[in-house]
């Protein structure tokens, strides 16, 4: 990994790191917020990752999701950030939609880790999404980058998982496009 600085703390100690940090200033989400504006500034692994660990559920604008997608540039931190911060955004769906059409692999992968996430929750997506899903993940299926496509079967899964409908439209896509995992 290129990362400018690495301290070598594994995740399950940064997350406790979180933890403690978080029942400090369990009173305080305004600090939390600066905390993690701050430690995203930073261009260290683990700073990074804290700083998705910190976040509070909710207070992290579009902007600066958007903001912190183009700035990501490992793997590691766009996963974290796509489980701990942007599932919890009220427009996670329109900018993991946002994400999956980028040219580029992180946002790409960025946005189907949201999706599965959502997915997994059980929000449903808009009629007229569900075409440009569909679209999109098979566009991502056929990618040179393993992880996007990684990324892109996960979130059909969990899509298929939604409901019978769902799994049928999934199905019929993937089956058509001659993938055989749904």
């Amino acid at each position: 990994m290129d990362y400018h600085l690495n301290w070598g703390a594994s995740q399950v100690m940064l997350r406790q790191m979180a933890e403690d940090m978080a029942a400090e200033l369990e009173h305080d989400a305004d600090t939390l917020y600066a905390l993690s504006i701050a430690l995203f500034k930073e261009d260290i692994r683990e700073c990074r990752l804290l700083a998705t660990m910190l976040m509070p559920q909710g207070m992290m604008k579009a902007e600066v999701a958007c903001l912190w997608v183009e700035q990501t540039t490992w793997q590691e931190v766009a996963e974290a950030a796509a489980m701990n911060v942007y599932p919890y955004l009220a427009e996670a769906g329109d900018l993991a939609f946002l994400w999956i059409a980028s040219e580029e692999e992180l946002p790409q992968l960025t946005g189907y880790h949201v999706l599965s996430r959502l997915f997994g929750q059980g929000r449903l997506p808009e009629e007229r999404a569900i075409n440009e899903f569909i679209d999109q993940a098979l566009c991502a299926l056929g990618s040179s980058s393993l992880p996007v496509r990684k990324a892109a079967m996960n979130a059909v899964t969990r899509f298929a998982q939604l409901g019978l409908v769902y799994q049928r439209m999934a199905h019929g896509a993937m089956t058509r496009a001659g993938y055989d995992f749904v």
